[in-house]
């Protein structure tokens, strides 16, 4: 069974930068879809960013240009870097893995940005 744990949230002044982290359990990694979600509060939960098994990336509008998803096979771990950031950011950030329509979800990391 896979467990995903993030880490890497915080507190950030606007147009500042944080690296979100997921480190994934079992033997499914590196034939997973990874993505990382967002909950603002008070709106539903949104997809930011997806990595394939191959590498292939997309991301939500709102990002593009200002977020990076990767992923270390080796490591067993998915990353968000987010630069730029604006208070609109603030959320709720979950990793999220799907192996061939297994769906798991970690517990999430706070990201706030504020001054």
């Amino acid at each position: 069974q896979v467990q995903l744990v993030e880490s890497g949230g915080g507190l950030v002044q606007p147009g500042g930068s944080l690296r979100l982290s997921c480190a994934a359990s079992g033997r499914v990694f590196s034939r997973s879809v990874m993505s990382w979600y967002r909950q603002a509060p008070g709106k539903e939960r949104e997809l930011v960013a997806a990595i394939t098994s191959g590498g292939s990336t997309n991301y939500a509008d709102s990002v593009k240009g200002r977020f990076t998803i990767s992923r270390d096979n080796a490591k067993n771990t998915v990353y968000l870097q987010m630069n730029s950031l604006e208070p609109e950011d603030t959320a709720v950030y979950y990793c999220h893995s799907n192996y061939f329509g297994m769906n798991t979800w970690g517990k999430g990391t706070l990201v706030t940005v504020s001054s």
